[in-house]
């Protein structure tokens, strides 16, 4: 497996510093959201132009570092037409720059039924499915036709809330160029933590051919909310999952999330230890 770190969680540097950093530290990829790392120069749509993308290309493989993701998490559920439009335009923006940055994925969270992008129970229910399936659709056919793949995120507070919400996704699009990428954490919340192991056993059961990123850290209860922290630090059981990945998903990307420049290391040398200590079967 190949491990990497999302980028805005490093030291404030310039991006060519940054992939320095993480190259000595040990990692071999990073998810990459522009706007959160890049504040010299623009990184709106009319920015990404295949100049700037190969420029970014020759700064990380000057690094020996992939892009395993390409973050834009926008909401395709946002109900106002014109927001819509422009967000699926920043999708097909950043598809295009992808193609030409060679990210492995462009990845996307899955919205809320409003443009606050903000957690109502409308979000589980089904028209917001099927809001979010239709508003998808284009942007994975434009995907199509770049050669990029599209990974969408299940999120709990979300509207692909869980594994079988997203294996209807993927099924009803049906398209190679969408994928998943699996945050078993984002899965939980306060009201089902305890059942991670079933939750984890069915998202590897429904997902886990489809799954091209994985998303790692770890999590506690904590004044009685679910706090994400670094891997390691808290009660995910990663020992549960990459099994599975060890076996049938060789040379993956997994991402480190909610790390600071102060415990990444430590974070990476402790899920290293798991994934080397897993039977891969």
């Amino acid at each position: 497996m190949q491990f990497g770190i999302r980028l805005h969680d490093t030291v404030q540097a310039p991006i060519e510093e940054r992939l320095k950093i993480i190259k000595d530290q040990g990692f071999t990829c990073a998810h990459v959201a522009l706007s959160k790392v890049i504040s010299e120069n623009s990184v709106a749509p009319e920015a990404l132009t295949p100049g700037y993308a190969m420029y970014l290309k020759r700064l990380f493989d000057r690094n020996e570092l992939d892009i395993a993701v390409l973050g834009c998490y926008l909401n395709l559920a946002n109900p106002d037409p014109a927001q819509l439009r422009a967000i699926q335009e920043k999708y097909k923006a950043n598809i295009r720059f992808a193609a030409h940055l060679g990210a492995g994925v462009v990845g996307t969270e899955t919205g809320a039924p409003n443009v606050q992008y903000k957690f109502e129970e409308a979000c589980w229910n089904e028209e917001s499915l099927e809001t979010f399936i239709h508003n998808l659709r284009p942007v994975v056919t434009y995907a199509e036709q770049m050669g990029v793949l599209m990974a969408i995120e299940p999120v709990v507070r979300h509207i692909v809330c869980n594994p079988a919400r997203a294996r209807r996704v993927l099924d009803e699009i049906a398209s190679p160029n969408l994928r998943i990428i699996l945050d078993p954490v984002n899965l939980l919340e306060t009201c089902n933590y305890e059942k991670q192991d079933e939750i984890i056993d069915e998202a590897v059961e429904l997902l886990g051919r489809d799954v091209a990123v994985l998303h790692v850290k770890d999590f506690v209860i904590r004044d009685g909310r679910l706090v994400s922290v670094p891997v390691g630090q808290g009660q995910c059981h990663w020992d549960r999952i990459l099994p599975y990945m060890k076996k049938e998903k060789p040379y993956m990307h997994a991402t480190l999330e909610n790390t600071t420049p102060d415990n990444a290391v430590e974070a990476l040398k402790h899920i290293s230890e798991v994934y080397s200590a897993c039977a891969g079967s």
